[in-house]
This record gives structure tokens, sequence and C-alpha cells, in this order.
């Protein structure tokens, strides 16, 4: 196993959001399911794991750095140090010498009838159960050196929706970065650049960890005709100026087609109606529907008309 710090490219003075922005990008850049040409990705993806696995842990970097346990999170046990220039000495840091004394100061009653478990005898196994005990027990893997599952990473993916599918609101299919095609129900209110958490549809964890979320950005197709604002619709309404001086019923385009509007007689460019219940869906009910006029002449020359407005001024 290499050092973790080397697998995610990180420094070893980096922060935790210096370490999980590395893990994320690198995730991303190895996962299996990106690189299903590569036999060595899932290799390199559970090792990336791995690596976060130990240093995303407070307590288990600590460790790591302090050289209690490997690459792998598994512990060095120290053992033996030799006979050598240090002498004899356990995991546990207990010296022959030390082992000695304590028999010595016991009366040096070795293990026997009366010895062991008296108050006042020396058992041999309770030493070494204190010098070797807790190595063994890191050795076997157990307690909290055990790696942890990882979630999986978030995917990221896009959506653009017309304004006459948000107000339908039927599902819409989409294909997730993962491969996965998923019905996607449409929300009740809908703004450009919103973001919908689909959970536990991003990528797996090869840990056995909870799958990561797809994260959703939804942006709205920009119309011919209608602005979003909110849950409401905005449109320019052109009407002919003979209708926008003696009034009468106009056609106001909506997402369910054309419907009959009566305005006053002599309505200026610019006069703004309201139709209630004409924009778009939301959770505090339906939006309206503002229309704003803008007066159109006649668009060949008119005789009549001229000389009315010479007449006029």
């Amino acid at each position: 196993m290499r050092n973790p710090y080397d697998v995610l490219g990180a420094s070893k003075g980096a922060t935790e959001a210096e370490l999980k922005k590395s893990y994320r990008r690198a995730a991303k850049l190895h996962h299996p399911d990106r690189n299903r040409d590569d036999p060595r990705a899932a290799e390199r993806f559970a090792e990336l794991n791995t690596a976060y696995e130990i240093l995303g842990d407070t307590a288990k970097r600590g460790q790591f750095d302090r050289g209690e346990i490997d690459g792998d999170g598994k512990p060095k046990s120290r053992g033996f140090d030799g006979f050598g220039k240090g002498g004899f000495s356990g995991g546990g840091g207990h010296s022959a010498e030390d082992i000695f004394r304590q028999f010595n100061n016991m009366g040096g009653r070795g293990p026997g009838p009366g010895a062991g478990s008296s108050a006042g005898g020396f058992d041999a196994s309770d030493v070494f159960g204190r010098m070797f005990g807790e190595t063994a027990q890191r050795a076997k893997g157990g307690g909290s050196n055990r790696p942890q599952p990882q979630p999986g990473v978030d995917a990221s993916v896009s959506m653009v929706l017309t304004l006459e599918e948000i107000a339908e609101r039927e599902p819409k299919l989409i294909r997730l970065p993962t491969g996965r095609d998923l019905e996607v129900a449409i929300p009740k209110t809908v703004t450009d650049g919103m973001t919908v958490r689909l959970r536990g549809q991003g990528y797996s964890s090869p840990t056995g960890g909870e799958a990561g979320d797809a994260m959703l950005t939804i942006r709205v197709k920009t119309h011919d005709v209608f602005v979003l604002d909110g849950k409401d619709l905005r449109a320019r309404l052109t009407v002919p100026l003979v209708d926008a001086v003696l009034g009468g019923a106009v056609l106001v385009p909506t997402l369910d087609g054309g419907v009959e509007m009566n305005i006053p007689a002599m309505t200026s460019g610019g006069k703004t109606f309201r139709l209630r219940g004409k924009g778009m869906p939301a959770v505090d009910g339906v939006g309206d529907l503002y229309a704003t006029v803008d007066i159109i002449l006649p668009s060949e020359p008119d005789a009549e008309l001229t000389a009315l407005m010479q007449k006029k001024r």
C-alpha cells in the first residue's frame, strides 16, 4: 500500500477540507464506471477509498502520522526489538529487567500451587498479558482500527425543461452519469438553476457503504413568448391601434392556448393586464399571467388615419 497522502495527491499538512476535495476529485477521475476499459480501475479506486478512510478520520490520521498504523490502516506491531543493543523488550515496553524486578518484588514465587491468582503471588501470564494484550488485539484487526465503509461519490446531472413540460408536470426520463436511466418527477415549483438531490442515485461504494447521491440541476429553456417570474408568467400583448382606441376582444396567448380578453377603449401602450390562474403550478397554488400591451400601427399607409391624425394635431 502506498502512502495515503500520495494516493490522494495531498500534502501532509492538508486540512480536512483539502483532503476531502482531493478525494472527491480523484474518486470522480478514477471511478470504475468512468474507466470500464481499464482492468485496474477498481483496484485504484479501492486504494483511493482506503487512503481516505485513514486520512479522513482524525484519530486514524493521527495514528498514521505517528507511525502506529500502516497505509492499509493495520497496526504496526512493535514485537521484539531483539537481544542486541536494546536488550529484550516486549510490545508493551517492558524490558527483561522490569520483569525480573517484579518477580523479585513478589517474593520470587513462580506460577504454582497457591500462586497465580493469589493476592501476593506472581503470574507470568498476567505480566505477558499486559505486555502483549493490546498489540495482539490490534493485530487481529479488532477495535477502532477496522476500516469503516465510506459512501459512494455523488454524481452531477442536468435536465432542461420547457415551460410546457413544467406546467404539465409529467415525469421525465433522464440518463444518469452512472449509465442508469431514471424517471424524475417534476417539482411543484421550478426555478432556473435549482438543484434537486436524488438520494442513492450516485456512484456505488466499493467498500460496501451507501451509494452517493445524484445532484440534479434544472435548467428552464427560454420561451419565445413567456418569461418565467417565480410562479407567474409575463408576456407582451400586441394590440392593433383601432382596438386600443375603441376597445374590444383581443386574443391573449397562454400555455393552454389562446384565450379572449376584453380591453377597454383608449388603452395605452404599456398597460398590463392580469389573467388569474394562467401562470405556473407551485406549492401554494397556480400563478398568474401578466400581459403588457404593445400597440401596433398599420403596416401599410392609411390615408384616412393620416388625415385624422393631422386634424387632431
